[in-house]
């Protein structure tokens, strides 16, 4: 587990190694104050209250003699001189006063190291998301078909909150209880490493313990994330789907849904929460397990006859090793977020890993198109289920500036056909090509710079209607977007707006009725100025009256240009220099509307059809 956590925190924190090595510095600094302060300890025990009858003399810094014994009897030397100048009291508040400064300084640097890492925190959080949301605009819309929105907002959202609370904020812990914990036990192995040799024996059981509660928290995590998944993907249905709920009064249906998915949540996070709280409790009671076997081992090194290990030592022993257990409970409350972090992690690297089918060759040819687009047989089958064939030996020529309908009862493969000239897909097999070069040696962006896009669903963003138009193109003027206001029949209705241009038009368009959506992405289009269209369905969902504005606009759209059009009212390709006739993934006829209606075939069944 730590081996991926130190993988991923390579892989995010690299740019903030400043951070880390401010934090690194000023927890050394608070550890250092921190053992220079307990030191005090020992001359108040022994001078002050007389238990020490020896008379110290000063020794010189370069006198060669032990550190540790240099550095005793010197300390030890200036409280004596202190004691007889100024008396027990005022040396106790002397020394009370200094013990005050180096805390100062051990706060200061503790507090620093803190908040050195907040930008690091607070970095990689940010450099997930956007990491993150950059993966989700790069993905195919296959990957789309096959993962639910609510899923992939709750990664995006709550695993990643959790990454935050868990991962980054452990690694304050991370950096900081270790440095605190070498230095520990680094003094106590100076002060007597019989004894520390001892306590260590007892330390890799107490890291055994708390390993094994970590491993199983990440499960329980992964499993209440998951859980949080299904919730939100509920929630996300619901909005999107709440006027069909009231029209079918299926409240009470969907509350109790939602009821048994939130209960399912509970559960798993009362596992997941009722297992982190034990951290503190269980790293206190074998904290407190081990401070007791030491002081019966300490004590019964001191009571022996030739004992070289003094009461007041083995008080400053028993003082570091009690302070060494507060970095030792932060370091297991990190082995137990961490797992609950790497859960969530788990969950975001499945985006972050998700591949993108749609490759790019390494020396794209530039685009032009100036004779036709030709699919030469096509086969498509969906990544997931390549079994099942959608298209099958797929043959179509689209001459420049002509129109191509294409026509057929639902699921017959027309949206997925259309959906493989920008690439939103790759074919299985065969070819598409623009002016004889296979669409797959352009670069991506180059491609779908040449088509336009309108949907059967006017797909609008919650902003001023100026800026869905606008929409892709920099730069746009005023002028040029009420210009493609007007040719989209949109003008009117627009400057009948309280704002005109710069009024918000709310969720997906929610403000504005379906007939003014749809000429609102029509405008969008002309503005785009496109050389090759796509219609799907684009009046299919309106009344009488917006039809017949809209098929104004688009036929003002698609005079001078190419343009593929699925059509569900075969009265608005009555004028299209082919329609082709799709069932089952294959073109069964083709032609001009009469010539269709004169060979009596599946065609003119359509046609009579909407004709009744």
């Amino acid at each position: 587990m730590f081996k991926e956590f130190w993988k991923i925190l390579k892989r995010f924190a690299s740019p903030y190694k400043g951070y880390l090595v401010g934090s690194v510095v000023l927890n050394l600094l608070s550890a250092v104050f921190n053992l220079f302060s307990f030191a005090l300890i020992m001359p108040i025990l022994d001078i002050l209250f007389k238990t020490d009858k020896k008379v110290y003399e000063f020794m010189p810094w370069d006198s060669g003699a032990d550190i540790k014994d240099l550095a005793l009897n010197n300390l030890y030397y200036y409280v004596t001189q202190l004691v007889d100048k100024f008396g027990g009291s005022t040396t106790l508040l002397f020394i009370g006063l200094f013990f005050a400064l180096i805390t100062v300084l051990k706060t200061g640097c503790y507090f620093g190291s803190s908040a050195v890492m907040v930008p690091l925190r607070t970095g990689v959080v940010r450099d997930i998301r956007t990491m993150v949301y950059g993966k989700l605009l790069s993905l195919p819309l296959g990957f789309y078909t096959q993962n639910k929105k609510g899923d992939i907002m709750a990664r995006m959202s709550g695993d990643v909150n959790e990454v935050e609370h868990s991962i980054t904020s452990s690694l304050d812990m991370l950096i900081k209880n270790p440095i605190l914990i070498i230095a520990y036990f680094g003094m106590l192995i100076y002060l007597s490493w019989e004894l520390t040799l001892f306590t260590l024996v007892i330390v890799p059981g107490i890291a055994w313990v708390m390993g094994r509660i970590g491993k199983k928290l990440r499960r329980q995590s992964l499993d209440a994330q998951n859980k949080w998944s299904e919730s939100l993907s509920q929630l996300e249905e619901t909005l999107g789907g709440i006027r069909i709920i009231k029209a079918f009064i299926a409240e009470d249906k969907m509350q109790k849904r939602y009821n048994s998915i939130s209960n399912q949540l509970r559960k798993a996070h009362n596992k997941v929460f009722i297992r982190q709280s034990s951290a503190h409790p269980v790293s206190e009671l074998l904290g407190t397990i081990m401070i007791m076997i030491v002081l019966w081992f300490g004590g019964t090194l001191i009571l022996m006859d030739n004992a070289t290990f003094e009461a007041s030592t083995f008080i400053y022993y028993m003082t570091i090793l009690y302070s060494v257990l507060q970095p030792l409970k932060e370091l297991s409350k990190a082995g137990y977020n961490i797992p609950k972090g790497m859960a969530s992690m788990d969950r975001i690297q499945k985006i972050l890993s998700a591949q993108n089918d749609i490759k790019e060759i390494e020396a794209p040819k530039e685009i032009s198109f100036d004779e036709e687009i030709s699919l030469e047989d096509v086969c498509f089958s969906y990544g997931d289920n390549p079994d099942k064939e959608i298209l099958h030996n797929i043959d179509l020529k689209i001459k420049k500036g002509k129109t191509v309908a294409l026509v057929g009862q639902s699921g017959s493969g027309k949206s997925t056909l259309v959906d493989l000239i920008p690439r939103f897909h790759d074919v299985t097999s065969g070819s598409i090509k623009i002016d004889g070069t296979d669409i797959r040696e352009f670069r991506v962006k180059d491609l779908r710079s040449l088509i336009g896009n309108v949907n059967q669903e006017a797909i609008l963003f919650n902003d001023t209607i100026f800026n869905n138009i606008a929409f892709g193109v920099e730069g746009a003027t005023m002028e040029q977007v009420v210009e493609a206001a007007k040719i989209a029949n949109a003008h009117d209705f627009i400057m009948e707006k309280e704002e005109g241009y710069m009024t918000n038009i709310g969720d997906r368009g929610s403000k504005l009725s379906g007939g003014q959506r749809q000429r609102i992405s029509i405008a969008r289009a002309v503005l785009k100025n496109p050389q090759i269209l796509i219609l799907d369905e684009a009046t299919s969902a309106l009344d009488t009256e917006s039809e017949k504005l809209v098929q104004e606009a688009l036929d003002k759209l698609t005079s001078s240009r190419t343009t593929i059009a699925i059509a569900h009212r075969l009265s608005t390709i009555r004028n299209a220099d082919e329609i082709c006739v799709l069932h089952e993934g294959r073109i069964v006829e083709r032609g001009r509307h009469d010539d269709l209606i004169a060979k009596n075939g599946y065609y003119k069944k359509l046609h009579e059809m909407q004709t009744i």
